[in-house]
């Protein structure tokens, strides 16, 4: 518990109200894979988990705690699959976080951030508290050297055939810093 007030009180600091709950904390043990990601980035992957939605912290933390049990259970040697969760109650869940390589993006795990967002994003947007979260993200994983000067934000569906992160949720991040229409130039 002494880590997540820490890591509260960490990203307080930057005068936003990003909060991040590690792994440890929400999932009650550590990242199971431990490749090494080489910091900084240069993608940061948009997606959706295409799964419920939740908006309050009870309905989040059951949520990232099903998914990661669907994700240890159906494949060995993994875990979620993303850097990081983010919930609609404004809430980062770690995944990967930024040190370990994820399996989001085919081809990309290795060069990048996947940010899932929890819930199906083809016809609706995620809340407001969400999109903050996740710019707020961005924007510290830019600041602390994480991602790249020149880092390009994507949606997955950008480099692998896949319709994640949604239609509703693609358009929205095309209005974001570091959104790139063409992500292999």
């Amino acid at each position: 518990m002494k880590l997540f007030v820490a890591v509260v009180v960490l990203f307080a600091s930057y005068g936003n109200s990003l909060e991040i709950v590690p792994i440890a904390v929400w999932g009650g043990s550590d990242y199971q894979y431990e490749k090494i990601l080489e910091n900084p980035v240069p993608f940061a992957i948009i997606q959706h988990t295409v799964s419920e939605e939740c908006t309050t912290d009870l309905e989040c933390l059951h949520l990232v705690k099903e998914l990661r049990n669907v994700f240890l259970t159906l494949w060995e040697d993994s875990d979620i699959p993303y850097s990081f969760m983010i919930g609609g109650n404004g809430k980062v869940y770690e995944g990967a976080g930024w040190h370990t390589v994820g399996a989001h993006t085919w081809r990309y795990n290795d060069k990048s951030i996947g940010i899932g967002f929890l819930g199906d994003f083809r016809r609706k947007s995620p809340t407001p508290d969400a999109l903050k979260a996740a710019q707020e993200l961005l924007s510290y994983g830019f600041q602390n050297k994480y991602l790249a000067d020149n880092y390009k934000l994507v949606g997955a569906g950008q480099l692998v055939p896949t319709e994640s992160p949604g239609a509703a949720l693609q358009k929205i991040i095309e209005g974001w810093p570091h959104w790139t229409p063409n992500p292999l130039n």
